[in-house]
C-alpha cells in the first residue's frame, strides 16, 4: 500500500511524504525533498515496531543540517579529488564543498532538490533534472529513483539516468541505519558482514590512492562478521575518525554484498545490489543534534551502507568507469532486505 501526505514546504513548494507499507507491518517513508528516506519501521524479535532510520520532522531541519540524512546522492556520490576531471579532452571544474574536493555532488546536489513523484500501485517513482554545468558537471541529466517494498521486507531502490552529453554518474542512498532504533544511541554493538576481499585505500582527504588492496589481516576484513566496536578505533582510521571506506564487493550482478545485525532488537538487514562498490560509513561526523520525535543524535549514532561506483573513479583509470555516454541509460539497483 502507498499513501501520500503533506510533510511541509520549502518556500512555495510543497514537500510530500510517501509511505510504502506491506502485509508484515513494515513501513518506509520517502520525501520529495532529496528523495530521502525519512523513516523505516520494522518489527523486532518481540514484534515491537522499531524505526531504524535516522531522520528529521521538518524540511527546514533537512536543509539546515549536514549529513545527507536518507537522501538520494548525485550527480556523483562520494568524492572527486581536486573537484575536477577531464572528459573527452575537456577539463571540468566542479563545486568544491569539502576542502579542495567535491563530496556528494557539491553543495547543491540531488539531496537539496525537490523531486517530482509519480505513485503507482506498487512503487513511488521520483524524478529530477540537473542542467548542463550544474555543480560543474557536463550535460543535462534526467534521473529517476523508484522505491518499492515487497512482502518479504525488501525495500528496493532502482536508479536510472540519461544525459544529452557524455557525463559522470554515481547515484546512491545515504540512509543512516541503526537497527537497535534510530533513538537508541551508538551502533557499536552491531555485527557487520561485508562480502569483500578488497578495498580501495585512501589518503587523509579520503581520496583513493588508485590501489586495490586485500582486506586480509586488517580491521576491514568483515568477511566472517565483525562487531563494529572491535575495529572502529584502529590507529590507521584516525584521519577518518572511524570506518569510512569503500569496499570492492565480491561477485557481479544482483547479489548480496553485506549484512548488518543488532543483538538488541534481533533485526537484521541484507544489502543486495548490482553495483561494484559499497562505502561503510559509521556516522563519525554526526555532531550532536536533535532528530525526529525528540531523539538525540550524535557521532556513530548510525551507519551507512552506500552502494556505489568507486570514489574518484573518473580520475582513476584502473577503477571501473563512472562515465555515462550520451544516449545510454544508467541503470542500477539496491535492495535493503530486513529480517529477524
Amino acid at each position: 500500500m502507498i499513501n501520500s501526505r503533506i510533510f511541509g514546504s520549502v518556500g512555495e513548494k510543497e514537500i510530500r511524504a510517501i509511505e510504502l507499507s506491506n502485509e508484515k507491518g513494515m513501513r518506509a517513508v520517502v520525501l520529495t525533498l532529496g528523495a530521502a528516506l525519512q523513516s523505516i519501521t520494522v518489527p523486532d524479535k518481540n514484534g515491537k515496531e522499531v524505526d531504524v532510520c535516522l531522520g528529521y520532522d521538518t524540511p527546514e531541519e533537512y536543509l539546515a543540517n549536514t549529513g545527507y540524512f536518507g537522501a538520494c546522492i548525485g550527480r556523483h556520490a562520494n568524492r572527486i579529488g581536486g573537484a575536477a576531471f577531464t572528459l573527452n579532452g575537456v577539463k571540468y571544474t566542479l563545486d568544491a564543498n569539502e576542502g579542495r574536493n567535491q563530496l556528494h555532488g557539491g553543495a547543491n546536489g540531488f539531496d537539496r532538490k525537490i523531486w517530482d513523484c509519480d505513485i503507482t500501485p506498487d512503487a513511488a517513482e521520483f524524478r529530477c533534472t540537473a542542467e548542463h554545468l550544474e555543480g560543474g558537471f557536463p550535460g543535462r541529466i534526467e534521473t529517476r529513483v523508484r522505491y518499492s517494498l515487497d512482502d518479504d521486507n525488501g525495500l528496493t531502490i532502482e536508479y536510472t539516468a540519461s544525459c544529452d552529453e557524455d557525463t559522470v554518474v554515481n547515484l546512491t542512498n545515504h540512509c543512516y541505519f541503526n537497527l537497535s532504533g534510530h533513538d537508541s544511541g551508538d551502533v557499536l554493538d552491531h555485527v557487520i558482514t561485508i562480502h569483500a576481499g578488497a578495498y580501495t585505500p585512501a589518503d587523509e582527504e579520503s581520496i583513493p590512492t588508485g590501489e586495490i588492496l586485500s582486506v586480509e589481516g586488517t580491521p576491514l576484513d568483515f568477511r566472517s562478521g565483525r562487531v563494529l566496536r572491535d575495529g572502529i578505533d584502529s590507529p590507521e582510521f584516525a584521519p577518518f575518525a572511524g570506518y569510512d571506506h569503500n569496499f570492492v564487493t565480491d561477485g557481479s550482478g544482483f547479489r548480496e554484498v553485506a549484512c548488518a545485525f543488532s543483538p538488541v532488537t534481533g533485526i537484521g538487514m541484507r544489502v543486495i545490489t548490482t553495483l561494484e562498490g559499497m562505502q561503510l560509513y559509521t556516522g563519525n561526523h554526526i555532531t550532536p543534534r536533535a532528530g525526529k520525535r525528540g531523539a538525540g543524535y550524535a557521532e556513530r549514532g548510525g551507519f551507512c551502507m552506500e552502494t556505489q561506483h568507486f570514489p574518484d573513479a573518473v580520475n582513476k583509470p584502473a577503477f571501473p568507469s563512472p562515465i555515462l555516454k550520451k544516449g545510454e541509460i544508467f541503470s542500477e539497483k539496491t535492495c535493503y532486505r530486513f529480517f529477524r
